[in-house]
C-alpha cells in the first residue's frame, strides 16, 4: 500500500473501509474502448486487462481515475487472459514512484495485491492487480477510435469533455480545439524532454499509450540507460529501434500528427481550413523542440543561458559520452561534485579539452557555485538502474522485500547524494547490458 500517495488523496491508510470501497469500484466500472498505431500501423485496441473503476474528487477538487490493471478478461482482451503477474505489478509500482520523485509527470500506484491466481506466461507465476491512479486514461487513440468509429458528435463530444477535465483555461478561446491541440503538444514535448533529462526510455510509444494529460504510464518495457548511445534499446519487441531513447522526440511528433488528423472534423468546418491550422502547429514543433530540449541540457550542466554556442557545448558532450561510452547519469553526477576519476574515461584528453571549455563557461557566466544548485536540481544520483530492480523484484515475488523497500527509499530522495550510497549508482557489468531486455506484460 501506497501510503504516501493515500495521504496525498486525503485518504487515511487506517481507513480500510474508505480504500475497500476505491478498489471495489461501482457500477459505471468500465473497460476502456481505444484505437491506437502499433509500431506504426492502425489497429482497434481496447483495455485487455484493465478496468477503471470510477473517478475519485480530492477535498481539493483534484479529479483521478482509479483503474485496476491485472483485473482479467475484457470485452478487448483479445485472446488475452487479462490478468497480470506479481513481478510486473511490482515493477509498475517501483517505476512509477521512481518517476513521481524524479519530478517527472507520472500515473502512480495505490496498492499491489495478489490475486491467488497462476498465471502462465514463459512459466506459471504469481498473478497480481495495481491499483493505478492518473489525471486521466484518455489517450491519443481514444480520439483514433472517435474518428475512425464514431460520429462527428461523437469526437465533440469527447473533446469537449477532455477540454473541461484537463485543459479548462481554453474555453474561451477562439478555437477551443486549436488551443487544445496546441496545449496537449506542449504537455507531450515536455514529458519527453524530461524522460530524457533522465535518461529514460518508454518502450512502447504506440499512440494507445500516449496520454493527453501528458503523464508517463504502461511501465511494462520501459528501462533506464547507463552507458550513452542514442540507439539505446531494451524493449523485446522493438526489433528495429523505432522507440530507440534517441528517436523519442521523433516518435512525439509523429503521434502528434495522429492526434491532429484524429481532430481535424472539429478543428474547423472547412476541411482545407482544418488541415493549415494543424500544420501550422506542427510547423513550430521542431524549433520548440530544439528550444525546450537544449535548455534541459544546459540546466543540467549548471548553464541557465541559451545560445547556439552553447547548444554546440551540449553536443560536443554527447558526442564525447558515445565514443567513450559514459554512464549517462554518473558523467553529469560526476560534474555536478567535480569527482573525476583517474585513468577513467573521463579523464582522457579529448574529455579533458571539453571539460576545460565547460569550466571557462561556467566562470563567465553564473560561477560554480550558481551552477551546482542548478545541477544538483537538474541532475539525479539515483536511478532505478535496471539490474537492481531485475534482482529487487526476482526477491520481492519470493516474499523477501528487503532490496525493493530500499529501493523505493533511495529512489524517494533521487537528488540526494549520499556517499554511503554510492554502490545505488553502480552500472551494470557489461554482460548484463548486452543481453538485458524488457517485456510487456502480456
Amino acid at each position: 500500500m501506497n501510503d504516501g500517495l493515500l495521504s496525498e488523496l486525503h485518504i487515511s491508510s487506517k481507513n480500510h473501509e474508505e480504500i475497500l470501497a476505491l478498489l471495489l469500484g461501482s457500477e459505471s466500472s468500465f473497460a476502456q474502448a481505444y484505437a491506437g498505431h502499433q509500431f506504426g500501423g492502425f489497429t482497434k485496441l481496447g483495455d485487455g486487462r484493465a478496468i477503471v473503476l470510477g473517478e475519485y474528487l480530492t477535498p481539493l477538487n483534484q479529479r483521478f481515475d482509479i483503474q485496476l490493471k491485472g483485473s482479467g478478461r475484457t470485452l478487448y482482451s483479445r485472446g488475452g487472459d487479462g490478468k497480470a503477474t506479481l513481478k510486473a505489478m511490482l515493477r509498475e509500482y517501483l517505476i512509477s514512484e521512481a518517476m513521481f520523485h524524479l519530478k517527472i509527470s507520472t500515473s502512480r500506484s495505490l496498492a499491489v495485491a495478489k490475486t491467488g491466481d497462476l498465471v502462465q506466461r514463459e512459466t506459471d507465476q504469481e498473478g497480481a492487480v495495481v491499483a493505478r491512479i492518473m489525471k486521466s486514461h484518455i489517450r491519443v487513440g481514444t480520439f483514433e477510435y472517435a474518428r475512425q468509429f464514431g460520429s462527428t458528435e461523437d469526437l465533440q463530444a469527447l473533446t469537449d469533455y477532455s477540454i473541461q477535465r484537463l485543459y479548462p483555461e481554453v474555453l474561451n478561446e477562439e478555437n477551443p480545439t486549436l488551443a487544445f491541440l496546441k496545449k496537449v503538444i506542449s504537455a507531450q514535448i515536455d514529458l519527453v524532454v524530461n524522460w530524457m533529462r533522465v535518461g529514460f526510455i518508454h518502450g512502447v510509444m504506440n499512440t494507445d499509450n500516449v496520454a493527453i494529460s501528458g503523464e508517463t504510464f504502461d511501465y511494462g518495457p520501459c528501462a533506464f540507460m547507463n552507458a550513452y548511445h542514442p540507439e539505446t534499446v531494451f524493449s523485446s519487441i522493438d526489433k528495429n529501434g523505432r522507440y530507440a531513447f534517441g528517436n523519442q522526440p521523433n516518435i512525439i511528433k509523429w503521434n502528434m500528427a495522429r492526434f491532429a488528423e484524429s481532430l481535424l472534423p472539429i478543428l474547423h468546418s472547412d476541411p482545407e481550413t482544418a488541415l493549415k491550422l494543424a500544420q501550422q502547429c506542427f510547423s513550430e514543433f521542431d524549433s520548440i523542440w530544439v528550444q525546450r530540449f537544449y535548455k534541459m541540457m544546459l540546466l543540467k550542466l549548471g548553464i541557465e543561458q541559451q545560445s547556439t554556442e552553447l547548444n554546440i557545448l551540449v553536443n560536443e558532450l554527447l558526442t564525447l559520452m558515445t565514443n567513450l561510452k559514459l554512464d549517462y547519469t554518473n558523467t553529469f553526477l560526476s560534474l555536478t561534485y567535480d569527482i573525476i576519476e583517474l585513468n577513467s574515461p573521463m579523464d582522457e584528453p579529448e574529455f579533458q579539452t571539453w571539460l576545460d571549455k565547460w569550466k571557462k563557461t561556467i566562470e563567465s557566466s553564473t560561477g560554480f557555485e550558481k551552477a551546482k544548485k542548478v545541477m544538483i536540481e537538474n541532475n539525479p544520483a539515483f536511478i532505478p538502474r535496471n539490474h537492481l530492480v531485475e534482482e529487487a523484484l526476482d526477491l520481492a515475488v519470493t516474499g523477501n522485500n528487503e532490496l525493493i523497500t530500499q529501493l523505493l527509499s533511495v529512489l524517494s530522495k533521487p537528488y540526494q547524494y549520499q556517499e554511503d550510497l554510492k554502490h545505488f549508482t553502480t552500472p551494470p557489468p557489461e554482460v548484463f547490458e548486452n543481453r538485458y531486455a524488457t517485456f510487456c506484460g502480456t
